[in-house]
């Protein structure tokens, strides 16, 4: 996988062509070098033998030496090298002749050029659009990621003239029709349909050069400042709201839990007074508590009369005089 970067130019100075540094960096290898070394140095030492032992005049020497280094030149611009993920474009006297690679192959110099290495891996070309009106008018800036590679090195070096910009301006052309065509909020909320929609834009526009493109993906979506604080506030009350809304229904099946409750007292006035009395017991548990309760209650589960007859033996209890059996005996003590 190889990331496609595109740099911008600044004022008094020149954007180098990629594909032109690639040539050049192609242009002489490692083998072809090396060839062209041992054939010069081979040369030169045939040619100083054939002086030193034979009697041979001097412009065979000199036809020996250059006719050395001519092959060596030759070795050195007909042999090229291909990597496994690259094809060479040969042209021959500026017509099309074929497509050469991987590994090892020749080229005739001078009548045959390479135009063009193509790298069929999968490249990522990153773009983003800013400052783009959605549907809503409202202003946002989205990064997004393509993924793509060539199928056809053909086409992608024969329709087209640099197809790594020319698929940057078409996703990046795309991602701006894209969002003049929706909404904010189905833009934040659908990137899914956003990725297969740009994909398909992208892919339709770079299949006649020969491209496929494998996936969009949305890297991130900016919005004003202003608006995000009001979106914020949005969601903020909209969270309220169904807290509220949770509160109400849970309060109405405890309502409904309660009047079924009371269906198992209506005839049975016993048993009710016997729950308020288990009520009042637990809360009465409770260290330091404090239960008030209404009289209508009180009248109701007859709690008054066996407090006052509580009341009442507790005070006859105090009140009642000790007698003299009741008193300790002072033989008893001894």
């Amino acid at each position: 996988m190889v990331i496609a970067k595109t740099s911008k130019r600044t004022k008094g100075q020149k954007e180098k062509d990629p594909r032109q540094t690639q040539l050049e960096a192609k242009r002489a290898n490692s083998v072809s070098l090396t060839l062209f070394f041992l054939v010069l140095a081979m040369s030169i030492v045939i040619g100083v033998v054939l002086d030193k032992t034979t009697e041979v005049q001097d412009w065979v020497v000199a036809a020996v030496i250059i006719g050395g280094s001519l092959i060596g030149v030759y070795l050195l611009f007909a042999l090229k090298i291909a990597d496994q993920w690259e094809k060479a474009i040969v042209l021959r006297f500026g017509r099309f002749r074929g497509l050469k690679g991987p590994g090892l192959f020749w080229i005739v110099p001078i009548v045959d050029r390479i135009s063009a290495w193509i790298d069929h891996r999968v490249m990522v070309t990153p773009f983003t659009a800013e400052r783009t009106l959605t549907k809503d008018t409202v202003p946002v800036d989205v990064d997004a990621v393509l993924f793509w590679l060539v199928w056809d090195a053909e086409k992608a070096a024969l329709e087209v003239e640099d197809y790594q910009a020319a698929i940057s301006w078409a996703a990046q052309t795309a991602l701006r029709e894209i969002i003049g065509k929706m909404d904010l909020a189905v833009i934040l909320v659908g990137r899914e349909k956003m990725d297969a929609d740009l994909q398909r834009i992208i892919d339709a526009r770079t299949t006649p050069w020969g491209i496929t493109v494998q996936s969009v993906e949305i890297r991130d979506i900016v919005i004003p400042e202003a608006l995000e604080d009001a979106m914020s506030r949005q969601a903020q009350a909209e969270r309220e709201r169904q807290a509220r809304v949770i509160l109400g229904e849970s309060e109405k099946q405890i309502a409904e839990s309660f009047r079924q409750a009371s269906l198992a007292y209506v005839d049975n006035p016993t048993a009710l007074h016997l729950r308020a009395m288990n009520m009042l017991f637990e809360g009465l548990q409770e260290r330091g508590a404090l239960i008030i309760v209404p009289s209508s209650a009180v009248e109701t589960m007859s709690l008054g009369g066996m407090a006052g007859l509580t009341a009442l033996a507790q005070n006859v209890q105090t009140m009642t005089p000790k007698t003299d059996s009741d008193s300790p005996n002072p033989e008893d003590e001894k």
